[in-house]
């Protein structure tokens, strides 16, 4: 199944960041985007996950087109079929790492994963507030956040930045079992060329195109 489908994207700001991006992606696939810093990686991500729309072109999730729906819609696919991971976690500072957890699967209607947390080695620091967290713990407990609502479809920006290789590497595992277990499919921006290749494949934005490497 056609989970994403991009056709003929084109944005610009004070200058043309791409023109004719296109590519689809199915169920059970992870696709990773690189290029250079300010080439439009962040933006293009925006654009395909609902956030921003193109100045031309078309983007269908789940065989619909979603810059035609109304904004109940919209948010009902971003709480419920989309998980959107970016470097920054956006956790909830006043409340401890638990709590975050917990206003995720209140919203979603989906039971905090344990076996989840173990494997992004955050168990142990639940009741821990944000603030007294590492920024490795808190990226984790913000990707946790993200797939316990159990999202059909995972946006990642630079999901793994503040993490150290290894970690970065057990992060990214966790991502691809997931989109196993629950047929699920990934969109990958990343500067981490290695990171970037072991996804199914590979896109790189430069010279304002698209250009699938992998």
């Amino acid at each position: 199944m056609t989970i994403l489908k991009a056709t003929n994207l084109a944005h610009a700001f004070d200058y043309p960041l791409f023109a004719d991006v296109s590519f689809a992606l199915r169920t059970l696939e992870s696709l990773a985007i690189i290029g250079v810093s300010g080439s439009g990686k962040s933006t293009l991500l925006h654009i395909l996950s609902t956030l921003l729309q193109p100045k031309s072109g078309e983007v269908e999730l789940f065989g619909k087109p979603i810059y035609t729906m109304s904004n109940p819609e919209l948010i009902a696919l971003r709480r419920h079929d989309i998980g959107l991971i970016y470097q920054a976690h956006y956790l909830l500072k006043g409340f401890s790492a638990r709590e975050n957890l917990e206003v995720a699967s209140i919203l979603s209607h989906q039971a905090i994963d344990e076996a989840l947390l173990q494997r992004l080695g955050v168990h142990h620091v639940l009741e821990q507030k944000v603030t007294e967290l590492s920024g490795g713990q808190q990226q984790r407990i913000s990707i946790a956040r993200v797939l316990t609502k159990k999202p059909r479809l995972i946006f990642a920006d630079e999901p793994t930045g503040n993490l150290d290789s290894e970690t970065a590497d057990e992060v990214m595992q966790t991502f691809y079992d997931y989109i196993k277990e629950y047929e699920s499919a990934m969109v990958l921006v990343t500067h981490d060329e290695e990171l970037a290749f072991k996804c199914d494949s590979v896109y790189r934005l430069e010279h304002q195109q698209l250009v699938k490497v992998k």
